[in-house]
């Protein structure tokens, strides 16, 4: 019998993650300027074959970094002027920030890009991981590197809306703890559209 790719149910789910989404999205009293200017960046959505299924390669910022300090994040960051393009800056972010070789990568594709409060506009490129590798924080970046499941964030239930004051305002966002991780914000929202993307794949 011919083993299922694990991995098509991720790639099945791009069909219908069809949805710019935002730090926004549940905040619907917040005026955004259409003219407002948004700084492109990309993240690695990278994940690995593992004995009890898919995980995802998740890292926490260092504390001393000017944007998200501390939070719990991607690798990733803004475009440079020689990246070729938005994935092009999600390898190599994930190369220097984590030491993944962009040899062991493979891009399974793109989720709708995200628009973040700190002026980023953020497109997600989902991977896939072949061969295990040596996982590497870039100091001064990068606090620690860790593994969630991905069944655990590919659950729409697990997801919850709080709030907390910024800039004067309450801000609604989600989260999807993990152990003793807090992912939340803009990381929580883009996991969300995949997990809806997978749930609508599975009929739910």
């Amino acid at each position: 019998m011919t083993k299922a790719d694990p991995f098509a149910r991720v790639v099945a789910a791009l069909a219908h993650a069809d949805t710019a989404s935002s730090d926004f999205d549940l905040n619907p009293d917040v005026f955004l300027p259409p003219e407002r200017t948004l700084r492109p960046a990309g993240v690695l959505v990278a994940m690995h074959e593992a004995t009890d299924g898919l995980r995802l390669i998740l890292t926490k910022r260092s504390s001393g970094l000017k944007h998200h300090p501390g939070q719990i994040a991607f690798p990733g960051g803004k475009q440079d002027t020689g990246d070729k393009n938005l994935t092009e800056t999600a390898l190599r972010e994930a190369h220097e920030e984590i030491a993944l070789p962009r040899d062991n990568v493979e891009v399974l594709g793109l989720l709708p890009p995200h628009e973040t409060v700190t002026g980023f506009i953020v497109t997600p490129v989902l991977a896939k991981v072949h061969q295990p590798f040596q996982a590497i924080a870039e100091p001064g970046e990068v606090e620690e590197v860790f593994e969630v499941p991905l069944g655990h964030v590919a659950n729409p239930s697990l997801y919850h809306v709080q709030s907390r004051r910024w800039r004067g305002q309450e801000r609604r966002y989600y989260s999807v703890p993990y152990g003793p991780y807090y992912i939340w914000g803009a990381t929580a929202r883009m996991l969300r559209t995949l997990a809806d993307g997978m749930a609508k794949d599975d009929g739910a």
